[in-house]
């Protein structure tokens, strides 16, 4: 079993930056694919980025050239460094754990509030 917790959400004004970091419990953090995703008010989850064990890297378009995605396997950690904000930026942000080794599991955060003012 595999806990992930995230912290970093906040209020922030548009054009601001916040670091979203997640915790992973566990010791299949290394070989696992980490993924951030979000949910606005009224909305469905959404893709945001992803970083495999390999260290390839994946954007949505909609954050690509503002947010950057990265991995600590030395901290079971995972980051997500949003810059130029936008109100549309402003939802709830999953952290996700995945992989297929030893079987399939994929697992979930509780989520952070990131709300950016206009």
């Amino acid at each position: 079993q595999v806990q992930l917790v995230e912290s970093g959400g906040g209020l922030v004004q548009a054009g601001g930056s916040l670091r979203l970091s997640c915790a992973a419990s566990g010791s299949i953090f290394s070989i696992s694919t980490m993924a951030w995703y979000r949910q606005a008010p009224g909305k469905q989850r959404e893709w945001v980025a992803s970083i495999y064990d390999s260290g390839r890297i994946n954007y949505a378009d909609s954050v690509k050239g503002r947010f950057t995605i990265s991995r600590d396997n030395a901290k079971n950690t995972v980051y997500l460094q949003m810059n130029s904000l936008k109100p549309e930026d402003t939802a709830v942000y999953y952290c996700n754990c995945w992989g297929s080794y030893p079987t399939s599991y994929d697992y979930w955060g509780q989520g952070t509030q990131v709300t950016v003012s206009s």
